[in-house]
């Protein structure tokens, strides 16, 4: 099962703004339509029940959304890139595999959506920076990059049950016996080596059992792949805890997984759990019941014989968790909801005028002002007047005066974004 995958996604580039200007007969001041650039295509993660690996990222695992189309001249704007929808199983979380390492989006719910990568802004076109003293303006700006992310993709699946114990314990026979799925079942230890997921109906009621593979010990510090496999029990509302009751000692059997259980995590060990000792048609099996039943007692667990086999007790242990779960779940939507615990967006207004910063690199002033940068990649340097109005917005964006303030001269060397030129 392929439960955890890095994959790296990326906004398309937004197009770049038109420099154009009206030609027509009879119209001998037309004036500048040069029209915008399209946005890029975004890259957005959506939860889907029909998913239940991350196998399809297994061999591609580069995304990015379309890139926007460039502006022409007649106001036309260029068209907007293409958006794509990457479709992941339900209780995927969502991890930035770099910068902080955060959680991005857990999705838990069928359809929910999350954006993961926003598409660079399509650059304006000449039309936009006509002004009553610049009436044919020669200045457009680049398309934006859209954001770039690699992202860690890790499952854990959302059942309703969850069926642990030791290998070879029954529990894929469990889970055959009572759902339409069909694990792989043999006489031996470790058949079972990735979670199997299936849907139970039971007295009218529909809901969904996880399949662990068999818990060893040290498991919760990852032997035999403990880590992969517990942690796709951390979100089920119920266990059942299948113990061998041909084993010369399931009382112990049972102890060591409670132990790797409560090592992996406390939380684990305040579930409801049902212990279910299988293979009672087996007559040394059927005589521990009793046994078991009455040593944990005392700690509230309810112990059930079956034998998955002959299907002899599953109908009561059924009724049992299925009454767990209700019970379970009315408790869920009982607990109050702490809002301290979430954090509330606080939205504020984005500052008109970035913050022009300079800084000298090898005798160069840098320029790191991406309004100015943008328009930049789009002058022709060539051109005089071009470049006396490109001074002008750079006047305007406050670049003049932070360059001045950094101690640029004449004659130096000025680069903002793909230009360089001589400071005049």
């Amino acid at each position: 099962m392929i439960d955890r995958v890095t994959i790296r996604v990326s906004g398309g580039f937004g197009g770049n703004g038109s420099i154009s200007g009206r030609r027509e007969k009879f119209v001998p001041a037309g004036g500048p339509d040069g029209g915008d650039g399209g946005d890029g295509g975004s890259v957005f993660l959506k939860a889907d029940t029909g998913l239940d690996t991350l196998l399809k990222f297994r061999y591609k695992q580069e995304f990015s959304g379309g890139n926007g189309g460039n502006g022409m001249g007649v106001r036309k704007h260029g068209a907007k890139g293409d958006d794509i929808e990457l479709t992941l199983p339900v209780g995927t979380q969502v991890w930035n595999n770099k910068a902080d390492g955060s959680m991005i989006a857990d999705l838990t719910h069928p359809g929910q959506s999350v954006l993961v990568a926003k598409g660079g802004r399509g650059g304006k076109g000449n039309a936009r920076f006509a002004t009553p003293t610049r009436q044919f303006p020669l200045l457009a700006e680049e398309g934006e990059r859209g954001e770039k992310h690699e992202l860690r993709l890790e499952l854990k699946l959302l059942a309703d049950v969850g069926i642990i114990g030791a290998p070879n314990a029954g529990k894929s026979s469990l889970l055959s016996a009572v759902t339409a799925a069909r694990p792989k079942i043999a006489p031996y230890p470790f058949t079972t080596l990735e979670p199997a997921l299936g849907v139970v109906f039971h007295r009218d009621t529909e809901f969904v059992m996880v399949d662990i593979p068999g818990l060893i010990e040290g498991a919760h510090s990852g032997t035999g792949l403990g880590h992969d496999f517990l942690r796709h029990i951390e979100r089920t509302r119920v266990l059942v805890h299948m113990v061998d009751g041909s084993d010369d000692d399931p009382g112990a059997q049972l102890d060591r997984i409670t132990d790797e259980l409560g090592l992996f995590s406390d939380d684990l060990l305040s579930r409801p759990r049902i212990v279910a000792v299988n293979k009672i048609d087996i007559p040394e099996a059927r005589e521990r019941v009793d046994s078991l039943r009455r040593n944990l007692s005392s700690q509230g667990s309810r112990v059930y014989g079956v034998s998955a086999v002959t299907r002899e007790g599953i109908e009561t242990l059924m009724d049992d968790v299925l009454k767990t779960l209700q019970e379970a779940k009315a408790a869920m939507e009982a607990e109050p909801v702490d809002t301290e615990d979430y954090d509330i967006p606080v939205l504020r207004p984005k500052a008109r005028r970035e913050r022009v910063q300079i800084r000298k690199r090898a005798g160069t002033y840098v320029v790191d002002a991406p309004a100015a940068a943008r328009v930049a990649g789009m002058v022709n340097a060539a051109d005089w007047t071009a470049m006396t109005q490109f001074y002008a917005h750079l006047r305007r964006l406050g670049v003049v005066k932070a360059l001045e303030e950094a101690g640029v001269t004449s004659g130096d060397t000025v680069a903002i974004g793909k230009l360089e030129m001589e400071w005049e």
